[in-house]
């Protein structure tokens, strides 16, 4: 995509979309009250707001390969700050962390081997939990994997001291998803189960 395509964008965003929702924007400049943290991968085929058919505002979103939450207190940095500024500060409702279908840094927690030139990818990785390899992995064996990610980021969430405050005083609730790209289909994770099941 030519960077023309993107000023293009802005630039339309600016003389059709920012006029008819004028009072939305100049609220929100006031500040923000979203009810959701939204956690999801940084794969250029997801957009939560479209998917979720959300507003600006009603999200906060924080996208990182792999969906990945490090457990608290490891790995200090940008995710584990955006977990505590919408769980402590903003007081988000709902945590949701979803993962994906066809997903590439799945593939690569499988064959670590494609991945010796990027450090810093093989590095996050290991909190995928990943504990064989399979060089050429079935989109089923992806699924089955993309599955126990969530399902293990979710866990990692509840290390966090604001996410396990919060848990303690009841008002806060997190849900597992996976995002089915080819036929737009979101499965949810049933912690009684272990099984994901589709939204309703």
């Amino acid at each position: 995509m030519p960077v023309e395509k993107i000023l293009g964008g802005i630039s339309r965003f600016q003389k059709n979309v920012y006029p008819r929702h004028q009072e939305l924007f100049e609220k929100l400049a006031l500040g923000q009250r979203p009810d959701v943290l939204f956690i999801t991968c940084a794969d250029s085929r997801i957009d939560p707001c479209l998917l979720t058919q959300s507003h600006p505002g009603e999200l906060f979103i924080c996208r990182v390969i792999g969906n990945i939450v490090p457990p608290y207190p490891d790995a200090l940095g940008g995710v584990s700050a955006t977990v505590e500024y919408a769980v402590g500060v903003l007081r988000v409702s709902y945590v949701i962390v979803c993962g994906h279908t066809d997903c590439g840094v799945m593939k690569g927690a499988l064959n670590p081997e494609a991945l010796e030139n990027y450090p810093n990818v093989t590095a996050w990785l290991r909190y995928a939990g990943v504990e064989h390899r399979e060089p050429d992995p079935s989109a089923a064996t992806i699924l089955a994997l993309t599955e126990r990610n969530v399902a293990a980021q979710m866990n990692n969430l509840r290390s966090h001291p604001t996410v396990a405050a919060r848990l303690d005083e009841g008002d806060l609730s997190l849900h597992g998803w996976v995002y089915h790209i080819g036929p737009g289909l979101v499965t949810a994770l049933d912690e009684k189960t272990g099984k994901f099941q589709p939204l309703a």
